[in-house]
Formats: C-alpha cells, structure tokens, sequence
C-alpha cells in the first residue's frame, strides 16, 4: 500500500509539472474556491451538528472530513471491493481502493492548477465510493433488482448508498471512546452524493441551490454544488478509463481485431504513441491539460468537443470490450448467486425474536449470524443494554419492528461487504460441517 501511494504521489507530481511546462494562459478560479470570503463557505463547512474539537486542533473542517474518512472501516475495505474485475489475486489490477487514490490524484493535479480547494477535492475524491457494493457495478445491479422486488426502496445506487454510509452507518469513537456519526461538510457530503462518472454534458457547472441531499434521487442530473465536487465528478470519469485498459491489457483479454480497434482509438490522440506504450498517466495527461486549458468561471469546466468525443468512444469502447467481456460473464451469475443467496438467508430471519433466530444457527452459520447481529444492535433498538455497553452512540437507522425496515438493514449489510467477505459467507451458507 505503501508504494501504490507513492506511485500515485509521483503520476500526480510528474503529470503537474508536464501541464505547467505546456499550458499557458490558465483560468484561475480562487475566486469561486471554497474558502473564507466565497458565499457558499458557511454552507460548505456546515455540518449537521457540532463536531467535537480540542483546542490544538488546527486542521481545517475539510482536513478533518478527510482524515474521518481514512479512519472508517468503509474506506479499509474498498482495497478488497471490485473495480471492474471480481475478487482479483493478481496485486496490480486495480481495486476500488487504488480507484479512489487516481481520483484523488487527478483531482488534486486539476485544483492546483486551477486554484481550487486542495483539501476539499482530497476529502470528496476519498469518500466518493464508500458506499459502493461488493463485485463492483455487477453487485450495484443486483441489490437494485432485490430492492426493487421487494418494494424496499426506490433505487439501490452507490452514490446515494455511500451518502448513507457517511451520513448514518460509519463511526469514529470520540475521545471518550463512544461511537459518533463520521459528521462530515455539507460540501464533501454533496461531493460524494453527486459524483457519478458518467459524465454525459460538456459544460459542468455547479449549481447554486442548498438542497437536502438525502432527498436527491438521480445524482446524474444534477451538478456538485463547489467546483471542488464538480473537479472530483470529472476526475471519477478520467481515472477510470485508463486504468480499465491498463488492466484489461495486463490480464490480456482483448483479441487483436479490439487492440487494433483500441489502438486506431488511441492513436487520435497520440500519432506517435503505440498501444504498448499508452498508459493511464498518459490518457489522464491528455485529459486533464484538455480540460485545464478550456475551462473559464464563466464558462464552466469543459473539454474541447474532439477531447469529450474520444472519453465517449473509449468509454463505449471499454463498455462493450472489457466491462461486457464473455470471461465476466460467469462472475456476473456468481455474483448474482452470492448476493442474493445472503439476501434470502436474512430475509428469513425476521419474526418476533430475530435475536433469538439468529442465535439458534450460530453453530451452522457462525460468521453471518456474529456479523449481523452486531450490525442489528449498533443501528438499531433491539438490544439497548448491549448497544450502550459498545457506547454506541450513533443514530438509530432501522426499526427492526418493520420488515421493509429490516430487510433495508439486509441490503445495506451487504453493500458493506468486499468481495472476499460476500464470497465467505456464501460458503459458509453452502457448506456442510
């Protein structure tokens, strides 16, 4: 981990200097940064309640909102969560974790050079996918499918999911050890909720209302409300497409018709690059200094019009070729299997005493009914005495009375879980001992 940091440390470094030695005449945006003195800044940094604080603590509210992402267990388990390929031994395809290090990188390149909020970007970049479930995008389509059947919610998508989890779900003890809401700005609060990669408009402009965001429904169609998350948005969109290839090229999976077509692709862009040779720090080069150098205050954050044709072709091109690949398809219908074998197996667990239930198959199924029965306790009431004694302070989600409630605390148990634990507690259902 500690290398893969400094990896990204140094494209972020290396890909800076090349945009300062190449791009003149850039538009500064510190007027409409997130800082003291810009209107939207008390509505930025506000937070739902008081923060608890000691008097040497000099870091800034987006610097704490970052390190309280660091610290989650949300954020720990993005290094065993899917990006595109499930469940991966191979140490250099990139995993959900890595994901968010490139966005944040990106991020970070594109508001030094533009003046924007350093920490502000780190913070939305590192907590965009927190909420993201296991088997990447597959297991995203899946928990949308059972909720959907069940009538449980409206839609399961991952922004609105990871706005969940720093909102409702992730903890940090304070200094006297009980159980607190991570409590995060309103403006790395909307980053996140607002991120969604598929970026389908030319112009990104943030927008000026101060919504509710546990309101917002399609994330899609409607714009960060800083520069900052709107820099983050973008930036989820260029980490990707590069680093999809990369990985695809590395577990060589293309035939040669679709590297001939990816490099006739890429050789748009670069005329005297080969495929071999194209990396993700250089299509990110090639998009961040495109988007450096035709963005304005006024006319918003952009790329020419043949930069976001040749994002569009490589994203339909990665859609079709490695994201729909015939070798993912068997780990689709796993992933199917998997997620909704868990659903069903808690789903039968409610009745009167759903402690009582779980308890009784602790020797069949140790690790599903611990693991759960923790979840019902901490964000629940179903055990006050036991919720108080871990000083779980945080809010109560689920009325475990209901079932549409209970089964909504099922599909956020198993939004929580890596691939490696979802594929766990599949066995251990499967297996006989």
């Amino acid at each position: 981990m500690h290398f893969l940091l400094v990896k990204i440390i140094y494209t972020s470094i290396m890909t800076e200097n090349l945009i300062h030695q190449h791009l003149e005449n850039i538009a500064d945006f510190s007027s409409v940064a997130i800082k003291k003195g810009n209107p939207k800044y008390e509505q930025a940094i506000s937070r739902v309640k008081e923060i608890y604080k000691t008097d040497y603590d000099k870091r800034s509210p987006f610097e704490r909102d970052e390190h309280r992402i660091l610290h989650s267990t949300a954020y720990r388990r993005l290094k065993n969560k899917t990006q595109v390929f499930f469940a991966t031994d191979n140490d250099h395809i990139c995993t959900r974790i890595e994901h968010v290090c490139h966005v944040a990188s990106i991020a970070e390149t594109i508001a030094k050079v533009l003046n924007l909020n350093l920490e502000l970007v780190n913070a939305i970049a590192i907590g965009h996918d927190l909420g993201h479930a296991p088997f990447g995008h597959q297991g995203e389509y899946i928990l949308n499918d059972i909720v959907l059947q069940y009538g449980i919610q409206k839609r399961f998508w991952h922004e609105g999911n990871s706005l969940n989890f720093v909102d409702n779900l992730e903890t940090l003890p304070d200094y006297e050890g009980h159980q607190q809401n991570l409590n995060l700005t309103y403006a790395v609060r909307d980053g996140i909720v607002c991120h969604c990669g598929e970026v389908n408009d030319k112009v990104l402009i943030p927008r000026d209302e101060f919504c509710d965001l546990s309101q917002i429904q399609y994330a899609s169609h409607l714009s960060p409300f800083t520069y900052e998350g709107c820099v983050v948005k973008l930036s989820d969109t260029i980490a990707y497409l590069g680093r999809d290839i990369e990985d695809a090229l590395i577990y060589n999976i293309l035939t040669n018709d679709q590297k001939k077509e990816l490099e006739h692709i890429i050789q748009r862009a670069f005329p005297n690059e080969k495929l071999q040779n194209v990396s993700t720090n250089i299509l990110t080069y090639y998009f961040i200094r495109d988007l450096c150098q035709n963005s304005t205050i006024e006319g918003g954050l952009k790329f020419t019009d043949s930069t976001f044709e040749m994002m569009r072709i490589i994203k339909e091109y990665n859609t079709a070729n490695i994201c729909g690949h015939d070798r993912l398809k068997p780990f689709k219908k796993y992933a199917r299997l998997i997620i909704e074998t868990i659903f069903e197996k808690l789903d039968k667990y409610y009745c009167e005493d759903i402690l009582s239930a779980l308890e009784k198959e602790e020797k069949l199924y140790p690790t599903l009914t611990s693991y759960f029965k923790k979840w019902l306790i901490r964000y629940t009431e179903i055990n006050l005495a036991e919720k108080q004694r871990l000083q779980c302070d945080n809010k109560v989600v689920y009325d475990y009375k209901n079932q549409q409630s209970y089964r909504q605390s099922v599909i956020h148990f198993i939004s929580a879980m890596t691939d490696k634990f979802a594929i766990k507690i599949f066995n251990e259902i499967i297996s006989f001992t």
